[in-house]
């Protein structure tokens, strides 16, 4: 038997009753998949065609080592077989694949596949009812998630946007397709309390989520004197709910 290398690691081997040539593989264009953009809830169909000599095997993986999601609480790292099919596609899907092509002759290949999911926005508020006394420092809270990526901004009752600067302080800290609103009041006020509204936008629709900011009445009145302590008691009016509660100061 003898080996002859002809070019691009084609490698002919030749005995006296076969002839084998080795491939290494190579992805097609087509029909291999291009980078997609579909709607959440959709059915999806990757595909990726390769030549070579013996057949190449696929392999599906993300191009990060995430691990693919496939229903029903499940997971995997890889995908085998030139097709990949995906139901019901949801936001974890999104990012980027890699069709990988193998044939035990060198050199592997792949192809980089991007798969975007677009979906509207939605809202999740942990606190929807937030109480604060006058002068305490208080931060609001809303998390969205949308893609493409929405605008995102903070309102009163009556819709008006509130705006960067002051004694207000709007944060957006985002992360791929999720953004976590934040609405800093350095100093209540009496004009501070009242609804607040998180609103998320994007092309494919609107949303918003309500939090409501309430006051807490403080009253202090000394009690009694007790071995060089003064006693304090404090009545908390919290809504339409009343808590005592002692505090003690050192003289």
């Amino acid at each position: 038997v003898c080996a002859i290398n002809l070019y691009r690691n084609v490698i002919a081997y030749l005995s006296e009753s076969e002839f084998i040539m080795s491939i290494p593989p190579d992805i097609l264009d087509y029909p291999t998949s291009t980078d997609m953009v579909v709607r959440e809830g959709t059915n999806v169909t990757l595909r990726c065609a390769a030549t070579g000599s013996p057949q190449p095997n696929i392999t599906w993986r993300r191009e990060g080592g995430e691990p693919i999601p496939l229903g029903n609480g499940q997971e995997t790292t890889s995908v085998e077989g030139a097709v990949f099919n995906i139901t019901r596609v949801n936001r974890l899907h999104m990012g980027a694949y890699l069709c990988i092509a193998s044939n035990g002759v060198p050199p592997t290949v792949s192809k980089r596949i991007m798969l975007i999911v677009h979906f509207p926005p939605m809202i999740w508020i942990q606190n929807q009812l937030v109480g604060a006394h006058e002068g305490q420092q208080m931060t609001l809270e809303c998390h969205s998630e949308a893609y493409p990526k929405s605008i995102n901004y903070w309102t009163r009752e009556r819709g008006e946007i509130i705006a960067q600067g002051g004694k207000y302080e709007p944060v957006l800290l985002d992360n791929a397709y999720k953004v976590h609103m934040k609405l800093t009041i350095k100093s209540v006020s009496l004009t501070d309390f009242g609804s607040y509204k998180c609103v998320s936008k994007n092309s494919l629709g609107d949303t918003d989520g309500s939090i409501k900011l309430y006051i807490i009445h403080i009253r202090f009145r000394s009690k009694s004197t007790m071995l060089g302590r003064v006693i304090w008691e404090a009545t908390v009016n919290m809504r339409s709910n009343n808590a005592n509660a002692a505090w003690v100061k050192l003289r």
